[in-house]
């Protein structure tokens, strides 16, 4: 064959070559357009979500409204956590839209909570003031895992017999989405979503105090105070706002005033406590 014909028959095999391999380039290319706007959707959406995010901007005080810095304010169940400054102010940024509970905490100070609704593209003030008190946090002693003194107090009551209590193991055997789904198997407890108080949500009541019916012949049961590491929550409080069960330790119910223990004196306890204990503190 002549230099010519060489010539011809290898444009022909590198045509045919190219032919063959075109679809799978056509492929991939395709594939990596698929890929690109993808990416860019999500890039997108991930801008659009961050503008609707909002700022908190906060104070903390004691009674004679001076600043109080080093206090601890906690968003509960996101792991949002901040420390105020020496002019006793905090500020969160990129919070999500929505309803949460707040927890503020400084040594020598009694620890409040409040709940907050976060608006979109906003910027929320808040100011709290702590009352002094000779409250001391807990200790920690290690008995082959770490154990706070919170919990060996909860170990103490449970073996009382007064109330009832789900422990960490049993929580983690049940396996739950929600805290409030352990409360719904607890006797003389009513668990409920409530739209007709303010913060409404899941709720939980006691059967045994207030019961009855009101004018509309419907059940009047009482809401019980609930308590999270100690801290009183509003009265009313939703219990979709409490940290998930894989954060909690405990949980202990007493769902009538006279079996509520003293070391729960100064909270109401006319229709009973809902003690909640997390695993790292509030």
């Amino acid at each position: 064959m002549n230099p010519q014909g060489h010539f011809r028959a290898a444009a022909v095999a590198w045509v045919a070559a190219l032919m063959l391999g075109l679809p799978s380039a056509l492929a991939a290319q395709q594939r990596t357009s698929v890929q690109d706007r993808a990416r860019q959707e999500q890039a997108q959406n991930a801008a659009r979500e961050a503008d609707r995010f909002s700022v908190i901007d906060g104070l903390v005080t004691d009674t004679l409204l001076n600043p109080l810095g080093s206090a601890d304010v906690s968003v509960v169940g996101t792991g949002a956590r901040v420390v105020t400054g020496e002019n006793g102010r905090f500020r969160m940024m990129q919070v999500p839209p929505g309803q949460y509970l707040l927890v503020v905490r400084r040594v020598g100070f009694a620890p409040t909570s409040g709940i907050i609704d976060v608006p979109e593209k906003d910027t929320l003030r808040l100011s709290y003031t702590l009352v002094r008190s000779n409250y001391l946090l807990d200790t920690v002693r290690t008995q082959g895992r770490r154990v706070t003194m919170r919990m060996l107090d909860f170990e103490q009551r449970r073996q009382q017999g007064i109330g009832q209590f789900i422990t960490q193991e049993e929580i983690e055997r049940r396996g739950s989405i929600q805290t409030s789904d352990f409360l719904r198997y607890m006797r003389g407890v009513q668990v409920s979503v409530n739209t007709t108080q303010a913060f409404g949500g899941t709720q939980v009541y006691s059967r045994r105090e207030g019961g009855g019916f009101d004018g509309n012949q419907q059940q009047n049961y009482c809401p019980m105070q609930v308590l999270l590491d100690g801290i009183i929550l509003p009265r009313y409080f939703n219990l979709d706002l409490l940290p998930p069960p894989k954060q909690i330790a405990g949980i202990e119910v007493y769902s009538g005033s006279a079996t509520v223990p003293p070391q729960f004196g100064g909270v109401d306890r006319r229709c009973g406590v809902v003690a909640v204990w997390t695993r790292d503190g509030y």
